[in-house]
């Protein structure tokens, strides 16, 4: 089957990104929303009702991550057998269901037990790279996931809207708390929402119809083929431990655990940071809404500029030295709009290395369970230690340890994508040698779904 020609391919790739996107992107906005409403819940009066000491906050923020990481792995190799809308659409009714439940939350242990099952609901919904790396080609995964990632700080600015228009409105009506009323508001859209995605969302390349001509579908399977998916759905359980013998997903997930150490810690003290400048509690909710404007024009930004030169690690590094020198500056200044400006340029530096880590790693680790098993066990890994960055900011108001703990954390991943870089190009050279030797035409009568990036016409990404 030949290649699909250039007005083919812009016309089918311009579908995908209007029928596919805007979908995914409003499932992932509205999963943000379900994780980061907490720290506009916080200072809206829930700690002094709950009683909630700094420790005990730091708590409920890590005990999401409890019921998120355990149910991670299975969603996202299960993602083509439940068939993503199903799995998506049921996780968002499931999730938004249990957020309306906070409203009736009066103790501290009541608030673990809420967010925990919110934690697994939303685990079910994280396998959305994944399901972006079955339409699109390498050099187009960072852009689109750059799309679907900056939801997260567009929905962290919608968080701060909302809770400043309900401590503005609703704040004692009916005789709950504003806190109270974030919750039930933010619970039920994901439900309402649900329907659409479940009814309209396409499935797989292979089983794409609604809105394809016949040419086109044979376009869709070409594209997804070029991103060595295979179409299989075949879970091979052996492959996952291979998979942990791998340097290069050492190396990912090391980046990407620096990064979630910090952007985590971020979306639950947003508010709490901003307070600690010595704003009031309504100004921290509507400020946050800056924060998270510079964290969304970051992704969009450095993630379009790593597809154009095909780069990755390069740009990741970037990044980590931006968002270094925002910790710098908040660890040592004073002066408030200084702070506030530092704020700004740590989250514009950290949010963007997720996507990027992501998106390389889908580009270096091909074949269906190698792939959907580091996609999981790379989030799995990295929010074990977003536990402990919830854990580290119990110092308010300026969370110096917390700060400090993320600036060496988001240095290391800066340094590590250098190495990957250089350790992925000596592995392709070391291909380029043997590339007609006797090993390498045994490894081509195997598949890339069985060896991955082992066979030897595959060549990694930098």
């Amino acid at each position: 089957m030949g290649q699909p020609s250039p007005s083919l391919d812009r016309r089918v790739k311009l579908k995908i990104d209007f029928m596919i996107l805007p979908l995914l992107s409003s499932v992932y906005f509205l999963a943000q929303m379900g994780r980061s409403d907490l720290a506009n819940a916080k200072i809206a009066g829930m700690d002094d009702e709950l009683n909630l000491s700094p420790k005990m906050y730091s708590n409920v923020s890590s005990i999401f991550l409890v019921g998120y990481i355990t149910f991670q792995l299975p969603g996202t190799l299960l993602l083509r057998k439940i068939g993503p809308p199903l799995q998506f659409g049921l996780a968002m009714i499931a999730w938004g269901l249990i957020t309306t439940c906070t409203v009736k939350v009066n103790s501290y242990s009541g608030l673990m037990v809420v967010r925990t099952f919110i934690g697994v609901a939303e685990a079910l919904i994280q396998g959305a790279v994944f399901y972006l790396s079955f339409w699109y080609r390498y050099d187009e995964l960072a852009t689109r996931g750059a799309i679907l990632y900056s939801t997260s700080a567009l929905a962290g600015s919608f968080n701060g809207l909302i809770a400043y228009a309900i401590e503005r409105t609703l704040d004692a009506k009916g005789g709950w708390s504003s806190w109270r009323w974030i919750f039930l508001i933010e619970g039920i859209l994901p439900v309402a929402w649900a329907f659409v995605i479940i009814s309209i969302l396409p499935s797989t390349p292979e089983t794409v119809r609604l809105g394809f001509k016949p040419e086109e579908k044979a376009a869709v399977i070409q594209r997804s083929r070029a991103a060595h998916n295979t179409g299989e759905s075949k879970i091979r359980p052996k492959l996952i431990l291979k998979l942990l013998l791998e340097p290069q997903f050492w190396m990912f997930t090391l980046i990407d655990c620096g990064s979630h150490f910090c952007d985590s810690s971020l979306s639950n003290f947003i508010p709490a940071i901003l307070q600690g400048l010595g704003y009031s509690d309504v100004n921290s909710q509507l400020l946050a809404v800056v924060v998270y404007a510079s964290a969304f024009v970051g992704i969009l930004v450095a993630c379009r500029i790593s597809d154009k030169i095909k780069l990755r690690g390069i740009v990741i590094s970037v990044c980590s030295a931006v968002a270094a020198l925002g910790y710098v500056l908040l660890l040592s200044l004073r002066n408030n709009l200084g702070r506030l400006i530092a704020t700004c340029m740590l989250a514009a530096g950290v949010y963007p290395i997720t996507v990027l880590t992501l998106s390389w790693m889908a580009a270096n680790i091909p074949g269906y369970t190698y792939r959907a098993s580091a996609v999981a066990m790379i989030n799995v890994i990295s929010q074990c230690l977003s536990i402990s960055g919830n854990q580290a900011y119990q110092d308010p108001p300026f969370y110096r340890k917390g700060m400090s703990a993320s600036l060496g954390l988001i240095c290391m991943s800066g340094v590590v994508a250098m190495l990957t870089v250089v350790y992925l190009k000596r592995m392709n050279q070391n291909k380029l040698t043997e590339l007609d030797g006797e090993k390498a035409a045994r490894l081509r009568e195997l598949s890339i779904d069985e060896i991955g990036s082992k066979h030897p016409d595959f060549f990694f990404t930098y």
